[in-house]
């Protein structure tokens, strides 16, 4: 039986040193050691011994199983420094290799035009107000002389909230200039940026959510003139210096008069071409001089104090600045077309 053991050792160690991976070494430990293990089995003997000889080959067998396991741990932990190494030389990182560029993101056109335009009134002295896009019809409409039976109060133009048609979401910017009177008093000069909402269907000109900026000034002596200066010194800094603008009679029922301002053409310089559809001049943005039953509606006395308003819309201001066609473009979110500028 010594020799049986002694055997089983020099097989178990040799085998060991042999092994290629754990799992090989996983496999000689149950040969060996397991329940069925050849070590298992030489010891399944000792019932056969004399009593003189069962203690000294325990001991023998003991020492045995000492050996092999000590073999086992040794060559599990040479395996496993083996196998980080091959991980670490497989998931090496070459530092000298040039790193992927990271692509930094730039402001979209549109928050590019509103903010120079918000810089522009800032510079002559207005502020920038900001207000509910659920707003209120008195806001919206009552109290900027827009009356019941008003085409803009209709259904098909307006997106109600209520059945009584009472909450909106607004489709102008210009409540703002409502609350901003009814909270303080004249002078006042604001321009009011923000979302609004109308039942348009989506086309290269037109969608039902679009950007507008209004302004408002009210204090004492301010005429049509104000507006005209206001509005070209505007266009000069955002289009470049030899912009030119004009005015046409107009009708919205929160300012009288009212005007209507076109910039001409970029492309043909007022000749006429497909941009301008022939006109030589495009549309940019509603004006007037602020209604007396608006100042009215706000607490405001008309016959002391005077203003005017305006309202144009960002994305119109965007595809002029740009140049783009197709309004759709602003909202599609194609990284070709926003990473040009």
């Amino acid at each position: 039986m010594k020799e049986q053991l002694e055997i089983i050792r020099r097989e178990a160690l040799a085998a060991m040193d042999e092994a290629a991976d754990s799992q090989a070494l996983e496999a000689l430990r149950v040969k060996y050691l397991g329940k069925k293990g050849e070590l298992t089995a030489v010891l399944k003997q000792m019932g056969k011994l004399s009593p003189e000889e069962r203690p000294v080959m325990g001991q023998v067998a003991n020492a045995v199983r000492a050996d092999i396991e000590e073999k086992l741990e040794a060559v599990k932990a040479k395996l496993a420094a083996k196998a980080l190494e091959a991980k670490l030389q497989a998931e090496a990182v070459d530092v000298t290799i040039p790193g992927v560029p990271v692509t930094h993101g730039h402001k979209h056109p549109m928050s590019i035009v509103l903010d120079e335009c918000k810089d522009i009134f800032v510079e002559m002295g207005f502020e920038v107000v900001e207000g509910p896009e659920v707003e209120l019809e008195s806001y919206n409409f009552t109290k900027l002389n827009a009356e019941p039976g008003h085409p803009s109060r209709d259904w098909s133009d307006t997106f109600y909230i209520t059945e009584d048609s009472s909450v909106l979401l607004r489709t102008q910017t210009s409540p703002m200039q409502v609350r901003v009177m009814e909270q303080r008093k004249p002078p006042i000069r604001i321009v009011a940026p923000g979302r609004v909402y109308r039942k348009d269907e989506v086309d290269a000109t037109h969608s039902p959510m679009f950007h507008q900026m209004e302004g408002l000034v009210v204090d004492e002596g301010i005429t049509m003139s104000d507006l005209k200066g206001c509005l070209e010194q505007m266009v000069k800094k955002l289009y470049g210096a030899d912009s030119v603008v004009r005015f046409r009679p107009h009708h919205f029922p929160f300012t009288e008069p009212s005007c209507e301002m076109d910039v001409q053409c970029f492309e043909c310089h007022g000749a006429g071409c497909r941009t301008c559809k022939g006109e030589g001049w495009i549309e940019l943005l509603g004006a007037g001089m602020v209604h007396p039953k608006v100042l009215e509606y706000c607490n405001i006395d008309p016959e002391k104090y005077s203003g005017f308003a305006f309202g144009v819309g960002v994305e119109r201001m965007t595809m002029r600045r740009f140049q783009i066609s197709d309004l759709r473009l602003l909202f599609e979110n194609d990284i070709r077309f926003l990473s040009q500028f």
